[in-house]
């Protein structure tokens, strides 16, 4: 009989995303209301002792799936190697992260599986035995509450949305398992992959954004934002209106058709507020926006408003940041 949760722990090039140990604290939290034991799988190329570290956390059991042709994603791999491993679990409970390559994987297992799954979830929690997941609907207006009737119950969990966990100082038994796809199977593969902004904070993850709106005015003007968050270790981030400008690369954009960002501070400045970017950000715990326009749709939704011109806040700001933080 299925019991327990089972976490997709997401890797790059040998290290978690930050979202997979976010997703061993609600899975532990899960595991003991439900029953049964807390797994992870990890897919990926030399990632033995990557996975064994994930009984620090609290995973008791790590199911790996190792191979050559799985060094970088591709959906058709990825996508057999968890459902093997799903399958060789039988959790009661299956969670991903709400990331890129979560939003990819993670319909392709539940179809593999034949199973239902909630997106992008803002909540997860037992109730009466069963999961329920809590997710946005209509751009972030509205919030539901979702139940499953298929097993295994799969969901997709927003990052930023639970802290990490801790370490426990435990040991995780690993187990190897086959991919379930040949290399020769796999129809899309990974040719070359093109890095951009090595070093910043990626922003799904970033627990501080500044983002930048058209009313930045041009592409030189955003360091005055990259400038700001340099002193609060923030990540920058733009409008679709900005990316459309030039202003910004499209990575950078946040928003119902770029990234959803859930950071404990969002910091907007020259974004009048349009609800494609509010559904991207409106989670944010805390939103403090800068508009000239005292009409302007985001200060409905900023907890703190300035009107003002951003030119003559931004600089400031970052100046009193530095005297705080250098206190």
């Amino acid at each position: 009989m299925a019991s327990g949760v089972l976490i997709f722990a997401e890797q790059r090039e040998g290290k978690f995303r930050k979202v997979a140990y976010e997703l061993l604290n609600i899975g532990k939290q899960i595991a003991d209301k439900l029953g049964g034991p807390l797994s992870a799988v990890v897919v990926g190329k030399g990632v033995k002792d990557l996975a064994g570290s994930l009984g620090k956390s609290g995973a008791q059991k790590v199911y790996v799936v190792d191979s050559d042709f799985l060094a970088l994603y591709s959906t058709e791999g990825y996508a057999s190697a968890v459902v093997s491993a799903v399958k060789q679990a039988d959790p009661a409970v299956v969670l991903t992260g709400s990331t890129a390559m979560g939003k990819d994987l993670t319909p392709r297992i539940s179809a593999k599986l034949g199973a239902g799954m909630a997106t992008d979830c803002t909540g997860v929690e037992v109730v009466n035995g069963k999961l329920v997941a809590t997710r946005p609907v209509y751009s972030g207006k509205c919030y539901i509450k979702v139940e499953f009737t298929s097993s295994p119950q799969i969901a997709s969990v927003r990052p930023n949305t639970y802290p990490v966990a801790g370490e426990t100082g435990g040991s995780a038994e690993l187990v190897n398992v086959d991919p379930g796809i040949s290399a020769d199977a796999v129809k899309a593969r990974v040719k070359e992959v093109v890095r951009t902004g090595e070093g910043k904070i990626e922003l799904t993850e970033a627990e501080r954004i500044v983002s930048g709106g058209r009313g930045m005015k041009d592409k030189a003007n955003f360091k005055i934002l990259f400038d700001l968050a340099e002193v609060i270790k923030a990540a920058v981030g733009a409008s679709r209106a900005a990316v459309d400008s030039g202003y910004a690369v499209p990575d950078m954009q946040v928003g119902q058709t770029g990234k959803v960002v859930n950071p404990s501070l969002y910091m907007a400045f020259g974004i009048s507020g349009a609800i494609q970017h509010l559904a991207g950000m409106r989670t944010s715990k805390v939103i403090v926006a800068v508009n000239k326009d005292p009409e302007a749709p985001i200060f409905q939704k900023a907890d703190y408003g300035i009107v003002d011109d951003l030119f003559k806040v931004v600089p400031v700001m970052t100046e009193e940041f530095k005297k705080l933080l250098a206190e």
